[in-house]
């Protein structure tokens, strides 16, 4: 089955999103969450890679959507070019204080993706045993057990969950034909010390209110994750009939999530 493309994205335009990463690593940038975090982007750097469509990324719709990277692999970095660009950021004198694969597209999508987790722990194990390596994924990856089996080597793993049913998970990210939202449910359970991202909207289409919300802390509840970090949208979105929640519904939807839950919830927003 062929991917899908740009072309049958909606119309609602695209202006004003953020650039592509052009390169291997960039940053380190200034998280909420990870201090200075330096990104390591295993995705191509002239278009977004991934295996969701989601209505609120900061980069845009995704050019090639699909789970089978196979026929993009020469468009994504070599695996010693990535090693090579990470070990001499650990050499540097640069502070970070994370390693963190992320970057235009799904990074779990990488043909050699165990592998490379695999190498950059030892290289960071040997130049700044202190550091911490993060993934932030978008949790369809988890369908490989090498991708599951390599996460007991990751500091944080952070995987994203903004639906507790398939009709919304549909509508907000808008997965590739072949992601499975029962399974991803499924692999988020069986994991050990894992974060929970979710995104949170108003608008068409939306998760925060009635149903929608408590099938999404059902979810968590049968998940028990670490913790859960929920955000809104702050920067430009290629979907314009969503909406921004305002800092005091998303400590509003914290409260509820735990009182529902038992999982701690954590609010991020821009002061």
């Amino acid at each position: 089955m062929s991917p899908s493309t740009d072309k049958e994205n909606p119309s609602q335009p695209s202006a004003n999103v953020l650039p592509l990463q052009r390169g291997i690593l960039y940053g380190p940038v200034n998280s909420r969450r990870l201090g200075r975090s330096l990104g390591i982007n295993l995705m191509p750097v002239e278009y977004k890679l991934c295996s969701f469509n989601c209505v609120y990324c900061h980069y845009g719709w995704t050019k090639i959507h699909t789970v089978d990277t196979s026929a993009y692999e020469k468009d994504m970095p070599r695996f010693d070019d990535v090693t090579d660009a990470v070990k001499k950021a650990l050499e540097s004198g640069e502070a970070f204080d994370y390693l963190t694969f992320s970057g235009n597209g799904e990074p779990t999508l990488y043909p050699a993706f165990s592998s490379i987790v695999a190498e950059i722990v030892r290289l960071r194990d040997r130049y700044r045993p202190g550091l911490k390596i993060a993934l932030l994924s978008n949790s369809s990856g988890l369908s490989l057990a090498d991708v599951r089996n390599v996460m007991t080597l990751i500091d944080l793993p952070v995987f994203k969950l903004d639906a507790g049913a398939d009709r919304t998970f549909n509508n907000i990210n808008r997965p590739d034909q072949n992601v499975d939202f029962e399974e991803i449910i499924e692999h988020l359970r069986s994991m050990n010390a894992i974060i929970i991202q979710t995104v949170l909207v108003h608008g068409t289409p939306c998760n925060t209110q009635g149903q929608d919300l408590q099938a999404y802390f059902d979810r968590i509840r049968a998940i028990r994750p670490n913790a859960v970090h929920i955000y809104s949208i702050d920067r430009p979105v290629p979907n314009t009939n969503i909406e921004r929640v305002l800092p005091e519904g998303l400590a509003r939807i914290a409260r509820l999530g735990i009182r529902s839950t038992g999982v701690e919830f954590k609010p991020y927003f821009l002061q």
